[in-house]
């Protein structure tokens, strides 16, 4: 098993984000997970990831336990994230972002020996292609669309050359071309690079074409689980999440 969640519940102050929620993704495995807001997804994927230490159970990657561990060490195992609100530096071109990305995944610094210079250049133009952003290199990040900022995100999330992505809400606030582009731009690089894939999605067309695996989480706690065949036939999230449109 690439990823395991066993009995998480983390709890802030009494409140209870999320509730024993037990998790698995196999290698080369499309997941997502789905619920309201406010079910506990993004606090799961900070468990997951690091940035928050639950309060009981345990994360295993690789069936190594991560729980707790920081962030940047779940990252270097093979774990990349992207967040809700894009996580770029603005100033700085499309191809300085991504090239800072891989000079921090490679620890080098920018006082190096010309080969290894032309290696991460090679490498950040790579990547470039990869998301569909050669023609926006020189462009400043902070100009671009919405669209193309999570195209760059990705990229940077690349660099770091993980096996399973974590995407938070990947298509949220994008139009529905957007939203087409960066599904299949997703798809595509999951399959050419042999990728994992852990998301969470508001969009019901996106969950139901791409996942192969769907969870349901509601208050906390995991409400059902299966494919998108079985969790679009099951009652309770019929009732309570997909509502008329189920």
């Amino acid at each position: 098993m690439l990823l395991r969640v066993e009995n998480a519940t983390m709890s802030f102050d009494g409140f209870i984000a999320t509730n024993n929620v037990s998790l698995n993704v196999e290698k080369g495995q499309m997941a997502c997970i789905i619920g309201p807001n406010g079910a506990g997804k993004s606090t799961l994927f900070n468990l997951i990831t690091g940035h928050l230490t639950p309060t009981e159970g345990k994360v295993y990657f690789h069936d190594q336990d991560i729980t707790g561990k920081a962030p940047h060490t779940i990252c270097q195992l093979g774990m990349g994230r992207s967040f809700q609100r894009t996580n770029i530096f603005p100033r700085l071109t499309v191809f300085e972002n991504v090239q800072v990305a891989v000079l921090s995944h490679a620890r080098k610094t920018m006082n190096f020996f010309s080969p290894a210079r032309e290696m991460v250049r090679a490498e950040t133009h790579a990547l470039l292609e990869d998301v569909g952003l050669v023609d926006e290199a020189h462009a400043v990040s902070g100009m671009l669309s919405y669209g193309f900022q999570k195209q760059l995100e990705l990229g940077i999330t690349l660099a770091s050359e993980p096996e399973i992505l974590l995407l938070d809400e990947p298509t949220a606030g994008m139009s529905p071309q957007e939203t087409t582009n960066s599904i299949d731009l997703i798809e595509r690089i999951s399959k050419e690079r042999g990728l994992t894939l852990l998301f969470t999605e508001h969009d019901m067309d996106v969950v139901f074409s791409v996942a192969d695996k769907i969870t349901v989480l509601h208050q906390g706690a995991v409400l059902a689980e299966g494919t998108p065949d079985e969790v679009k036939n099951n009652p309770d999230v019929q009732r309570i999440y997909l509502g008329e449109a189920a």
